[in-house]
């Protein structure tokens, strides 16, 4: 900016007057123009200072307008879908149904022209409708053998339940080690006959040996989950038992009974 070389004449005439008036207090005349010219400057940079600052406001109001306020032609972003609502939670029933009947085929085949077959049923609970033998024993469970010649179940005349036996749950070793001849008539003596027997955990087999020397072997099978397993055979009508043997696995004979007839 030119300096205003008219007011600093000004001030030198009025400095001249001032000495002629007051001789006693001079004062240097380029310290008061050096005074005058900073005043004047300090007024200039103050004033270029606020006007900085209002073009500064002004822009920076534009640009809130433009970065705040919404374009004319903007999309709202869509919303996002709100999560589905859970399903209620439902506790697993307490009471655990009853587990159901067990049924295992032991053996089956054809013997005399007349179809036959032996089954183990194993009740973990007392069935609706039994009732326990008068010298029976009091068992939890039932455990039954049901032997059929010709379509026929032996012992059906007795009921439902005449050739079953209670026992008390998965492993009672009560059934263990007994073996009998079945027949439909005279008490397993005559006619075809079967021979089952519910052996030790240790036999895995059976074999009865005729007195014509012919052989029938039988395998061990067991009721799944349980303790409880049999053999069967079945006799020819006419034939006689010589003796019946059983075998562990390893083929070692554990019992050899010749009071079968």
């Amino acid at each position: 900016m030119t300096p205003d070389h008219g007011q600093e004449d000004w001030v030198r005439a009025a400095f001249a007057r001032s000495r002629e008036a007051y001789p006693s207090s001079p004062a240097p005349v380029d310290r008061i123009l050096t005074a005058a010219r900073a005043r004047r400057k300090r007024r200039r940079t103050a004033a270029a200072v606020a006007a900085v600052a209002s073009a500064a406001c002004v822009v920076g109001i534009g640009l809130s307008t433009t970065f705040l306020g919404p374009r004319p032609d903007s999309v709202a972003p869509a919303r996002l879908p709100a999560p589905p609502a859970s399903s209620p939670y439902t506790p697993a029933p307490s009471n655990t149904p009853a587990p159901s009947t067990v049924t295992v085929r032991v053996a089956d085949g054809t013997t005399d022209g007349k179809r036959w077959s032996v089954a183990l049923e194993f009740h973990p609970a007392l069935p609706k409708g039994y009732a326990p033998p008068p010298h029976g024993g009091l068992g939890t469970s039932l455990l039954c053998q049901r032997m059929y010649i010709d379509g026929v179940r032996i012992d059906h005349q007795g009921g439902p339940w005449s050739d079953c036996q209670p026992v008390t749950g998965t492993n009672d070793p009560g059934p263990a080690g007994e073996m009998g001849l079945w027949s439909l008539h005279d008490k397993g003596a005559s006619g075809t006959r079967l021979m089952v027997a519910n052996p030790e955990p240790d036999v895995a087999y059976g074999v009865i040996t005729l007195t014509d020397g012919h052989q029938i072997r039988a395998t061990t099978v067991t009721v799944p989950g349980t303790g409880y397993r049999a053999w069967a055979a079945p006799v020819p009508d006419g034939r006689t038992i010589a003796a019946v043997d059983q075998y562990d696995r390893h083929h070692h004979r554990l019992t050899h009974d010749t009071n079968w007839h």
